[in-house]
């Protein structure tokens, strides 16, 4: 039986399991300097996350208080489920999306509602699914958080930034620590 919080709030989260997808070292140092032009632009107090943990999230396994090993393993055979071709995730706006005050994700967005992260996104939900993971989705809005702050910025373009996806991973995050430790990695196939 899994270790998920109850919606009573129990037992305070220590992991959290998540599918995600993570730019090249290059273009993560691109998002980078990207996020100091716009949190110098805004006025943004919140600093920017490290270069190495910005991301996609594909899909939240859930929080819990230990790592539960029977999540990770249907996550693994959901992940071994999936074949699907690279593919280039392309932002080319930036704005904050509603959260709590002081606590508001600044994000990069694509302008565009349908993606190839968003249909790479519904087959690993397939995956999940056929291994009982998960549930049917809800409205999937793929981004990188760039920072939490206070402001409420609206969205608008930015220098587009795109890069080649060419795996996507299982993360074990450890709250409060900002440290992601990649429990598994799964190749996509050539362009």
């Amino acid at each position: 039986m899994s270790e998920q919080l109850s919606l009573l709030g129990e037992t305070r989260a220590t992991d959290r399991l998540f599918f995600a997808l993570f730019p090249d070292p290059g273009t993560a140092e691109r998002i980078a300097a990207l996020a100091a032009q716009l949190r110098q632009r805004h006025g943004l107090t919140g600093p920017a996350l490290a270069a190495e943990r910005f991301h996609i999230t594909l899909s939240h396994l859930g929080d819990y208080h230990g790592l539960p090993a029977d999540i990770v393993a249907k996550a693994r055979q959901a992940g071994d489920q999936v074949s699907a071709p690279a593919f280039r995730p392309h932002f080319d706006r930036a704005g904050s999306f509603a959260g709590r005050s002081g606590n508001r994700p600044f994000v990069l967005q694509s302008r565009e509602s349908e993606t190839v992260v968003t249909a790479f996104q519904r087959t690993l939900g397939r995956a999940m699914m056929a291994v009982g993971l998960g549930r049917k989705a809800g409205p999937y809005s793929p981004h990188v958080t760039l920072l939490y702050d206070d402001a409420m910025i609206l969205v608008h373009p930015v220098e587009p930034v795109t890069w080649t996806a060419g795996e996507f991973v299982l993360v074990h995050s450890l709250l409060g620590q900002t440290r992601h430790v990649i429990l598994d990695r799964w190749p996509l196939g050539a362009e």
